[in-house]
């Protein structure tokens, strides 16, 4: 297969003209380029050779290479993903600081080891076999409005309709009710970017509010009405919280439970969105591994890994460091941030054979699209259950698959993905 087309100076893939060393120098999460949020595998391939554990202009560290990230996500007693401290700065005392303060993922044990332990049920094998039928007759239904359309904007009217549709079933939110969701996802996620302006900052806590509050009366109601069901999350958590529980174990406060469903909407969405969106851009460019999946569609579980290696949905994570430690053969003082780039760790030539190539049949494939230790991604089989039933039977639907228009990349530095990608559709 063709490699992907990364850059146009073959060595480093940096631009004619440009230094590889002078732009790692320069490099900056504060001040990126639109063309490194189109494409910032280039950059990352610089760094990764000249300055693969670079200090940035505030003193925050960033990692490129496979090693070093994997590493910090082991190590648990000396990298802290609690957020208290690195969020206060861009967030204050506003409700974006409440909730990404609160979610499972920006904390230690034992909060984090407890919240993890009551998602847990939410995903077992037994859970996600259930499941699955949901997203097969869900995906079924997507394609036949497609198919009828002819034309259909590939992310809101399919990539991003098949996390929500099924979150939103998960959160016992009523169909009529799931139109803000996305919307509201989108700028709480937002905020987490390196730079965070102001209307940015006032559209996440504007979400946030309005997602507390409808979680707040959905709840309520439950709690009047006594209605549960088996098959939702939001009721295994609200019959384990404290405020609505007789008996002992785990508990959640209301305040928990609020945050921590915002917080499953928001990776569940977010990621398996681009999941499917990056992996449909994939095969388009790359026509003959369309051909090669339509083929052999038993290569799908292999195809989705890679898809998620190369062109990971999450691109950035972070740490603070909790006392004095050395990476990558650098000296780090206690209480250091540093970004874990799993986009540039992804494509290690270290780890990962011809980094840039497209190969669906990769094996071993030991990406970090979903990190990996205590905070690998709850969620991480039911995103690749969806993006399998998707890709797959979009694939067999469909003998053509063509964009109609340019996509539109979201440009985050965070989270990889589009945001529109017009496509036609024929048999």
């Amino acid at each position: 297969m063709a490699p992907l087309q990364t850059g146009v100076d073959k060595s480093l893939n940096i631009e004619p003209g440009r230094d590889p060393p002078a732009v790692v120098a320069r490099f900056d999460l504060k001040t990126l380029s639109a063309e490194f949020l189109d494409d910032p595998y280039p950059t990352y391939r610089a760094l990764r050779q000249f300055d693969p554990v670079h200090r940035m202009p505030d003193g925050s560290y960033f990692l490129t290479r496979y090693d070093d990230c994997l590493a910090v996500y082991r190590d648990t007693q000396t990298w802290s993903s609690d957020k208290k401290v690195d969020f206060r700065p861009n967030f204050s005392d506003s409700l974006l600081y409440e909730h990404h303060t609160t979610s499972l993922v920006f904390n230690d044990p034992p909060y984090h080891t407890r919240v993890r332990k009551l998602l847990a049920p939410a995903f077992t094998p037994r859970a996600l076999s259930a499941l699955q039928d949901r997203v097969e007759t869900l995906v079924d239904r997507l394609l036949e409005a497609a198919a009828e359309r002819g034309e259909i904007d590939l992310i809101a009217d399919f990539a991003a309709a098949i996390p929500v549709a099924l979150i939103g079933d998960m959160l016992g939110i009523p169909h009529d009710e799931r139109e803000p969701l996305r919307a509201w996802s989108l700028a709480i996620l937002g905020a987490l970017e390196p730079v965070l302006n102001r209307q940015q900052f006032d559209a996440g806590v504007t979400a946030v509010a309005d997602f507390k509050e409808y979680l707040n009366d959905i709840i309520s109601g439950r709690l009047q009405s006594g209605h549960s069901d088996p098959a939702e999350i939001l009721s295994k958590l609200v019959g384990a919280s404290d405020f609505a529980a007789t008996g002992g174990g785990e508990r959640l406060s209301k305040l928990e439970l609020i945050h921590n469903c915002i917080f499953l909407l928001n990776a569940g969405h977010e990621t398996t969105t681009n999941l499917i969106g990056n992996a449909v851009d994939l095969l388009i460019r790359h026509a003959d591994a369309m051909d090669d999946l339509r083929r052999h569609p038993e290569a799908m579980e292999t195809a989705v890994e890679e898809f998620l290696r190369i062109e990971s949905s999450n691109q950035l994570g972070n740490r603070r460091a909790a006392r004095d430690t050395v990476l990558g053969g650098v000296d780090i003082a206690a209480g250091s941030y540093v970004h874990i780039c799993i986009g540039a760790a992804n494509r290690d030539p270290e780890q990962f054979p011809a980094p840039d190539r497209l190969e669906i049949r990769r094996q071993p494939n030991r990406h970090l699209a979903f990190a990996t230790g205590i905070h690998a991604c709850a969620g991480m089989s039911l995103a690749r259950m969806e993006a399998q039933v998707a890709i797959g039977r979009l694939l067999q639907r469909f003998a053509r698959i063509e964009q109609t228009a340019a996509p539109a990349r979201g440009r985050r530095a965070r989270f990889r993905g589009f945001t529109s990608y017009p496509v036609r559709l024929s048999r």
